[in-house]
């Protein structure tokens, strides 16, 4: 048994921290915050009426293909049939036009999606089927320094508009024209291609907190873990085991962002053996560029959209790629969630583009009704920027000193299920650690 140190409670931390407590090791879990679950869990907002209202710090989809995120929930008490709604594969926008996957085998739910999608023509829905054909024999790999874009050169603007940026900026939070065209193709592969209900939407019915942070914490205290909230690691060193805020620790698992690690690394890095260890993998997290994601929440009076998520045609005036109808999620009713991808703007004028573009493109649904800004939520390094060619830190930093999170080396992109891979893969290397 080793006793080691989880530092960051986010979901990737929780993962690692449930991992290491399955081993044997007795776990100490240090976050900042007094909430767990980092840039995945609720938020408390206000209504327009005054009254509480829960919010979260971001709106999330996870997709069928999320095994090990919807396991560990699972393994913690938490019911994903319940917590989740389930629907096929849907990119419709508000006029009908778009992409919807019949709830059927694949690859039939694939074939029948397309030939039947609104707004494409015959010759886009064949030069489709015809490239993800490529793609499928090519085993869905391509140049790792290809673009989404370069990949999908030959496609339509129907279906660059339609399909490939919404999937894009929805999967990897980056532009199609400076996304990385292999962590695309590793995305498709596993949701179209992972068996069947893989492809899914799942839509959270409940605050992001309830949804696995909560009773992942409850879980760990259960099984006798130390949880610490509230306590912020800012000293790491190395003298012959791993002292966190000078408590000692047989091994540390690193789980805050990769800002916050690089920052801390390098000025823990000191004059001991593990000194170019740290500067080194601390350089390779701070070179990482991110991508803002912006949730603007509006009340909408008791309108109610046709389906719970709506993709929307997004302009530079009319910024959100999504909208959620939270009435059909669990949250009040009229209460929409607009997201915004790779957001730039201020938080003033992206408001005001917002309600523009929800009396714009949902006006049917709106019957006239007044919109209120809830509340914006914008998170400016929400996720790395999953380009071309991109370096990502290792797992292991030093001995006995590992990371996890969303943005190290692996093949998915920013993702709740990438943070939960890296955290139960660290959980388990931790046998290999000196």
């Amino acid at each position: 048994m080793k006793t080691v140190a989880v530092v960051g409670g986010g979901w990737a931390g929780l993962a690692a921290a449930i991992s290491a407590t399955r081993a044997g090791h007795r776990v100490t879990l240090f976050e900042t915050s007094r909430h767990w679950g980092g840039r995945a869990r609720a938020l408390p907002g206000s209504a327009p009426d005054g009254n509480s209202t829960l919010l979260d710090n971001g709106q999330h989809i996870l997709i069928g293909a999320y095994t090990d995120t919807l396991a560990l929930m699972r393994s913690v008490g938490v019911d994903p049939d319940a917590t989740l709604l389930r629907l096929p594969l849907t990119l419709l926008f508000p006029d009908g036009q778009g992409l919807r996957l019949p709830d059927w085998p694949m690859p039939l739910d694939v074939l029948v999606g397309v030939l039947t999608a609104g707004g494409w023509s015959a010759a886009d829905k064949w030069s489709l089927l015809c490239t993800t054909g490529r793609w499928q024999l090519a085993g869905f790999r391509c140049d790792p320094l290809v673009s989404v874009a370069d990949l999908c050169s030959g496609l339509s603007p129907a279906l660059l508009q339609t399909l490939i940026e919404p999937l894009c900026v929805s999967a990897l939070n980056t532009p199609a024209d400076r996304a990385s065209g292999q962590v695309f193709l590793r995305v498709l592969r596993d949701s179209l291609l992972g068996g069947r209900g893989s492809s899914n939407l799942l839509l959270p019915r409940t605050d992001l907190s309830s949804l696995f942070p909560t009773a992942a914490a409850h879980w760990l205290e259960h099984q006798g873990a130390t949880l610490k909230p509230g306590q912020r690691v800012e000293q790491l060193r190395h003298q012959t085991r791993w002292l966190v805020n000078d408590q000692a620790f047989d091994a540390v698992v690193w789980a805050t962002s990769s800002a916050v690690a690089a920052r801390v690394l390098a000025r823990s890095a000191g004059d001991g053996d593990t000194t170019g260890a740290l500067h080194r993998w601390a350089a390779l997290a701070g070179a990482l560029r991110y991508e803002s994601i912006a949730t603007v929440y509006v009340q909408a009076g008791n309108a109610r959209l046709p389906l719970p998520l709506l993709a929307l045609r997004s302009s530079p005036r009319h910024p959100a790629q999504f909208v959620f109808d939270r009435g059909q999620l669990g949250g009040p009713a009229g209460q929409l969630a607009f997201v915004v991808s790779a957001s730039s703007d201020e938080r003033a004028t992206l408001q005001d583009q917002v309600v523009h573009q929800a009396q714009s493109q949902l006006a049917a649904w709106l019957h006239g009704q007044a919109l209120t800004v809830v509340q914006t939520v914008v998170e400016k390094r929400a996720t790395f920027a999953c380009t071309p060619g991109l370096l990502r830190p290792p797992q292991q930093i030093a001995a006995g000193l590992l990371a996890c999170g969303d943005y190290v080396d692996g093949p998915y992109p920013a993702t709740l299920e990438g943070a939960v891979r890296s955290g139960l893969a660290a959980g388990h290397a931790l046998a290999g650690t000196a």
